[in-house]
């Protein structure tokens, strides 16, 4: 598997290559968005590490680049701690996952892993927000009505707070999301969120899904991590 690491701190490229390269990853290194074009050109590239603060040029419009490519890889993005807004942002221009400096360089293999597994199996990519109908199992999700439709057609009304965690589920099938993660995917203006009302939310979404949180089919706890949609989502 091949890394690209893009980052302007030459002593983090230095030691994440080396980190990585000792878990059998093929590294190239760019210090910028000049560079990281050439490379990506130039080779075949499984999986990102993008840091959003680079001068010049900065991830956030990296990642917006990255957007209109065929094709382009899975994208892991650095964030300064506590800055909430760019990790919101980046996640909403297609980035896939993220990280806060510092980390664990173990948890960044880990994650890097899984989000070449996710593409590997055709799910890497989020669904266009244009889609109005997807589905998933034996459900369908009609965005613009808010429902969740059954196999007997029957709908099934959504709160704002199931919509909005349902919406970011689909979204990112397969991948394991934090409650921090997830209450910057569902913030929403004037309404607060935190933890408790993230997993109440769950639970509240899993009844209407027929989950359980003991033989969950679809929603599942990850111990110690967050939450899991573990469904393929397509259009319908």
């Amino acid at each position: 598997m091949h890394c690209l690491v893009v980052d302007d701190d030459a002593e983090i490229r230095t030691s994440l290559t080396a980190y990585l390269q000792g878990f059998g990853w093929r590294v190239s290194a760019a210090a910028d968005g000049q560079v990281m074009r050439r490379l990506l050109a130039a080779d075949t590239v499984d999986a990102i590490v993008l840091d959003l603060m680079l001068p010049g040029e900065d991830g956030l419009a990296l990642l917006r680049w990255l957007g209109t490519q065929p094709d382009a890889p899975p994208v892991l993005m650095l964030t300064a701690r506590g800055d909430t807004t760019s990790r919101v942002v980046g996640l909403e221009l297609g980035a896939d996952d993220y990280l806060a400096k510092p980390f664990e360089p173990r948890e960044l293999v880990a994650r890097l892993q899984a989000l070449v597994r996710r593409a590997s199996k055709g799910q890497g990519g989020a669904v266009s927000d244009d889609t109005r109908l997807l589905r998933f199992g034996r459900w369908r999700f009609d965005r613009l009505t808010r429902q969740l439709i059954n196999a007997e057609d029957v709908g099934i009304a959504l709160s704002s707070a199931e919509f909005r965690l349902l919406a970011a589920f689909v979204q990112r099938p397969g991948r394991v999301l934090s409650r921090d993660q997830l209450i910057e995917l569902t913030r929403a203006q004037g309404v607060e969120v935190n933890d408790r009302s993230i997993d109440l939310a769950v639970s509240r979404l899993r009844a209407k899904l027929g989950d359980t949180a003991r033989e969950p089919a679809l929603i599942r706890t990850v111990r110690g991590e967050g939450y899991l949609f573990d469904a393929e989502v397509a259009p319908c």
